[in-house]
């Protein structure tokens, strides 16, 4: 219930007045007034804005600096969404133009990170100091999964993803600026990569000699193909007597509910060939031809190509009866045989690592191991594996160190 007492006007200010209003057998006096601040794009009516305070010159402030801003064209009407809310509006609405795993990504670090820690906070209310206090805390609280603080780089990860939300918020005019822009990051501490030394690599050889995966691993040892590219690789993809092979989409394992494995593009869109060496052209012709007695030997059972036509274009690598493989059952297997050497960390990424490794130092310059990696620019590539132009130059100096004595120079 609520009571009228008195109305007046103020000179430029708009209709304040003062109100009592009754809830729950208590009464409450304030002041109230209103403006337009504008018209309605669509229908053309008149948007009204209402200031309360506790005193009638506390409310004409308040609308006379509204009136102003609407004069300067400064006004903001903040947005009375929480953050939750415009989080889901966000990934549902302006994401559309993300790869599946970024979105899957975000959705999260959003469901379990942001929205749990900001999510009941109104969009417009919030703060630098509620975000770095996030971080904060994102950074020293031991969490129940893994039994440790989530790392740096996590942490900078939820802040790409905090800022992408609002920036595109502040971009629809539901807030006027980024609070995230003004908060401190924990910096990452990058960690070395870990290939295979020459003895592991030596000793993975070994252990996968009859191993059914032998010639995927090889394929992938020596051509730095990622695990989803290499078991997506399809058969018109390899041209044999060229020694080429082209790279231009992933088999991704997506959840059930949306479509399981399915075809992706690469990581950064980027189409490339890798000249292969005749050893590995060798062992892809056999497995082209050991593909086709597994086909005669499971005859009704099998689940892949029909015709030989057809098998150029199917899946290089297949289980005994003809199915792609799963990334799951090729890292276990890889896993076993690593940890049969002694090197249990190892990855099937490290295979990835290892080739890049193993080219430079043999001598490609980072432009030609970048393009083969896939990489969107060579500056990334020496960003990753800088370290091992140390070694390279070591190299190149006990070589010139041999040169200088053979001149007889002293």
């Amino acid at each position: 219930m609520s009571k009228d007492k008195k109305e007046k006007r103020e000179n430029g200010a708009g209709t304040i007045r003062e109100r009592t209003v009754t809830r729950n057998g208590k009464q409450y006096t304030f002041w109230e007034g209103t403006i337009t601040i504008g018209t309605d794009d669509g229908s053309g009516k008149q948007l009204r804005r209402t200031f309360t305070g506790k005193g009638q010159g506390e409310v004409a402030k308040k609308m006379r600096a509204a009136s102003n801003a609407v004069d300067e064209g400064t006004y903001f009407e903040a947005s009375k969404l929480t953050v939750s809310q415009w989080f889901d509006t966000w990934i549902h609405d302006y994401c559309g133009d993300k790869k599946y795993f970024t979105v899957d990504q975000y959705n999260s670090y959003g469901k379990n990170h942001i929205c749990a820690a900001l999510g009941n906070i109104k969009l417009a209310k919030l703060t630098p100091v509620h975000i770095q206090k996030f971080y904060n805390k994102l950074g020293t609280e031991v969490s129940e999964k893994t039994g440790k603080p989530l790392s740096a780089k996590s942490i900078r990860n939820i802040h790409g993803i905090l800022s992408k939300c609002l920036n595109v918020a502040v971009g629809q005019g539901l807030i006027k600026s980024n609070p995230a822009e003004r908060v401190t990051v924990p910096k990452v501490i990058k960690t070395e990569i870990e290939p295979l030394t020459e003895d592991e690599q030596k000793a993975f050889l070994k252990a996968i000699q009859g191993h059914r995966y032998r010639t995927l691993f090889l394929t992938m040892l020596f051509s730095g193909m990622r695990m989803s590219e290499a078991i997506g690789l399809t058969w018109d993809c390899i041209d044999t007597k060229k020694g080429t092979l082209k790279i231009y989409r992933q088999l991704q394992k997506r959840l059930a509910k949306d479509g399981g494995y399915t075809f992706a593009p690469l990581k950064n869109s980027k189409t490339r060939s890798v000249q292969l060496s005749p050893f590995i052209v060798k062992l892809l012709e056999d497995q082209k031809i050991q593909q086709r007695k597994e086909k005669l030997a499971a005859g009704d059972a099998w689940q892949g190509f029909q015709t030989l036509p057809e098998q150029e274009t199917d899946f290089v690598f297949t289980d005994p009866i003809g199915r792609h493989l799963k990334q799951d059952t090729v890292r276990t297997d890889f896993k076993g045989i690593c940890k049969s050497i002694g090197t249990p960390e190892s990855r099937v990424h490290d295979l990835r690592h290892t080739f890049a490794v193993n080219s430079l130092q043999a001598g490609d310059d980072f432009k030609t191991v970048s393009d083969s990696l896939g990489h969107a620019t060579a500056a990334f590539t020496l960003d990753v594996y800088g370290h091992v132009s140390d070694k390279m130059k070591q190299e190149h100096a006990r070589r010139q160190q041999e040169y200088i004595e053979s001149l007889g120079i002293k």
